[in-house]
C-alpha cells in the first residue's frame, strides 16, 4: 500500500501529517510512503529528510493522490472547505483519506467526499479511551494549544508573569485564570506556572481538582451541580443555559481578580458555550488579557472574534485561530506520531481493515467506499441506520 502526504493546502497552515522521524515505523508495517515536494517545508522539514527516510517525493499534489491508497492530511475538506474542493477532482473510488474531517459541523461535506467512493476517518471523532491514547491528536494538538495560549498572554500583558524582587522594589505576580482543565488548560495552567504566575482553574468535572494542584494551580469551586459533564468517550457535553447563567454569576468575582483568563472550553460539533459576557469583562482591570482559545467555535466570550484581537474598556480579547500551526515542528511530530500509531493498528495482512465492532474504528469511521456509516453524521445528514458491514483497503 502507499501512504501520500500532500502538502496543506487550508490558508496558513504550516504543519505537515507526517514526518522524517516517524516514517519508520509505517515501512515496518509493509507501507511505502511518497510526499508532496514541500510539504514539510514550512514545519522546518526539507524534501531531502524524506528521502533519506526512503519515501518518494514528487512535484505535484496530483501525482500524491493519483499514487496513493491513502492520503494522510492535517486538514480534510470539512476543515479546508475552500482550497480543499480542489483535492474532490483528484479523490478515486475506494481511496482512504485521514485527518480532520470536522463532519458533526460539516456532514455535507463529508457526503460529498463519500460520493468520491472514499473511505473517511475523522481524527476529531476518535474516542478518548485508554487503548486510543497514542492515537488522540485533538489531545497532542491542545497540548501546543494550551503551551502557546499562555505565550500570547504574556506577549499582550503589559507585566511580567513572575514576582519579581529588585533593587527598585518587589514586582508583584500576574494572576492568571483558566477556565477548563482539559489538556490545554492543564498546559496552560503548567505553563504559567513554569512562567511564575499564581494560577487558578476551573472546570465543570469535580474530578480534575486533584490534577490542577498537581500543577501548582488552586481550583476553584463553584458549588454548581455538575453530573453529566462528560460523555462516554470522554469529551465535555453541552450543559443547559441555566447552567452556563449560574455559572457566568458565581464566575465574574474570580475572573475580575484576574490579569490574564485563558479559556478552552469547546463541544465538538457545537458552537462554544459564552462563559464570559460583556458585563465581566467590564469587571476586569485595564489592560487585562483574555485569550479565548474557543474562537474558532464561536468563542467563550460573547465579545470574541475569530482571528482577531478585540479591545473593550481597555482589555484585550484575543481570538487567535489555529494556534497549533504557529508551532508548526513539534505539532507535526506529535500529529504524525499519533496518525502513525493509528495507521498501523489498522493494518493487518498489508491492508487497512476496518472491523466496526472495535470501538476505535467505529468512532473515527465517517465512511467506508463511498457509503456514510457514521451513526451522528447519518443522522445529520437526514439518512436511516446504516447496515453493518466491513471493509478492507487494497
Amino acid at each position: 500500500m502507499m501512504v501520500g502526504i500532500p502538502r496543506e493546502s487550508a490558508p496558513g497552515e504550516r504543519r505537515v501529517a507526517m514526518v522524517p522521524s516517524v516514517m519508520a515505523a509505517i515501512a515496518k508495517a509493509g507501507l511505502e510512503i511518497t510526499v508532496e515536494s514541500g510539504a514539510g517545508g514550512e514545519a522546518g522539514y526539507a524534501d531531502a529528510d524524506y528521502r533519506e527516510g526512503n519515501a518518494s517525493v514528487v512535484d505535484t499534489r496530483a501525482e500524491v493522490f493519483g499514487r496513493a491508497d491513502v492520503i494522510l492530511q492535517v486538514h480534510g475538506l470539512g476543515t479546508n472547505p475552500d482550497a480543499g474542493q480542489a483535492d474532490l477532482a483528484l479523490v478515486r473510488q475506494g481511496q482512504v483519506l485521514i485527518g480532520f474531517h470536522d463532519p458533526l459541523a460539516q456532514p455535507q461535506l463529508a457526503a460529498e467526499l463519500a460520493a468520491k467512493g472514499a473511505t473517511i476517518l475523522a481524527l476529531e471523532l476518535l474516542p478518548r479511551i485508554t487503548r486510543a491514547q497514542s492515537m488522540d491528536t485533538l489531545s497532542s494538538m491542545a497540548t501546543v494549544a494550551g503551551y502557546k495560549a499562555v505565550l500570547i498572554a504574556a506577549e499582550a500583558l503589559p507585566r511580567m508573569f513572575p514576582m519579581l524582587m529588585t533593587a527598585a522594589g518587589t514586582v508583584a505576580p500576574a494572576r492568571v485564570f483558566v477556565i477548563g482543565a482539559g489538556v490545554a488548560g492543564l498546559q496552560a495552567i503548567a505553563t504559567a506556572k513554569r512562567l511564575g504566575a499564581i494560577v487558578q482553574a476551573y472546570d465543570v468535572r469535580d474530578a480534575v481538582k486533584e490534577q490542577v494542584e498537581s500543577l501548582g494551580g488552586k481550583f476553584v469551586e463553584l458549588g454548581l451541580e455538575t453530573g453529566g459533564a462528560e460523555d462516554k468517550g470522554g469529551y465535555a457535553k453541552a450543559m443547559g443555559e441555566e447552567f452556563y447563567r449560574r455559572q457566568r454569576e458565581v464566575m465574574a468575582r474570580v475572573i475580575a481578580g484576574s490579569d490574564v483568563v485563558i479559556t478552552t472550553a469547546a463541544v465538538p460539533g457545537k458552537k462554544a458555550p459564552i462563559l464570559i459576557t460583556r458585563e465581566m469583562v467590564e469587571g476586569m482591570a485595564p489592560r487585562s488579557v483574555i485569550v479565548d482559545l474557543a474562537a474558532e467555535s464561536g468563542g467563550n466570550c460573547e465579545l470574541t472574534r475569530a482571528g482577531e484581537n478585540v479591545v473593550h474598556h481597555f482589555v484585550t480579547i484575543m481570538g487567535p485561530v489555529n494556534v497549533p500551526s504557529t508551532v508548526p515542528y513539534h505539532a507535526s511530530q506529535m500529529y504524525a506520531r499519533n496518525i502513525q500509531t493509528l495507521l498501523t493498528y489498522l493494518v493487518k495482512d498489508g491492508k487497512l481493515q476496518f472491523d466496526r465492532d472495535d470501538e476505535i474504528v467505529a468512532g473515527t469511521l465517517v465512511a467506508l467506499n463511498g457509503e456514510i456509516v457514521h451513526p451522528q453524521v447519518r443522522e445529520l445528514l437526514g439518512m436511516p441506520a446504516a447496515v453493518k458491514t466491513e471493509g478492507s483497503a487494497d
